[in-house]
């Protein structure tokens, strides 16, 4: 029987169970959370992005997940800086272009800070004088740091990145930090 672990992983954590890059690095790794052998991470987190990494060891279920030809949808809960306009969530939803050439359409909706959001070490800055809100943005493939690079395209950069969901799984019922076998 194959394994399928829900992990919320932390700002500034490694998507991978070692540091091998750096001697003596005090990088915190996936191996700080899961103690689970021959689980692997089924796609990635950059480590200033957070929320639900999916790990397990059928090799066949981790490109299912993380080949965009598959469509899996990854929905993300997205703090940007200002408030985009319609125009801006517009183009998010017909597809931005980066240098790498058109994204697929988002799904896209403005929304209150998540109610179930933990407090992120170290904080997100804050600024008197410049307003931040909340999208919840829905991709089907996974393009290096493509949220980040999609929400600065229409002029609204990104302060915080967690993702909230792939596919059927979520983060619901997980703290940060925390684990558990689907």
């Amino acid at each position: 029987m194959s394994k399928l672990i829900l992990f919320n992983k932390p700002f500034n954590v490694l998507s991978q169970f070692t540091d091998k890059g750096t001697e003596g690095s005090t990088r915190q790794t996936l191996s700080d959370y899961i103690d689970v052998p021959s689980v692997y991470a089924a796609g990635r987190l950059d480590k200033d992005s957070e929320g639900l990494l999916l790990l397990t060891d059928n090799g066949r279920l981790q490109a299912k997940i993380a080949n965009p030809k598959f469509k899996m949808p990854k929905t993300y809960w997205v703090q940007v800086e200002g408030e985009p306009d319609d125009a801006a969530i517009d183009a998010l939803r017909s597809g931005v272009k980066l240098k790498d050439g058109m994204t697929r359409p988002a799904e896209v909706k403005r929304i209150d800070e998540p109610a179930i959001l933990w407090p992120r070490t170290p904080p997100v800055r804050f600024r008197k004088t410049v307003p931040d809100s909340w999208l919840e943005l829905t991709i089907r493939e996974g393009r290096n740091r493509q949220v980040r690079r999609m929400t600065a395209a229409v002029g609204a950069p990104t302060l915080r990145l967690i993702r909230y969901s792939i596919g059927e799984w979520s983060l619901d019922g997980l703290a940060s930090g925390d684990w558990r076998e689907a």
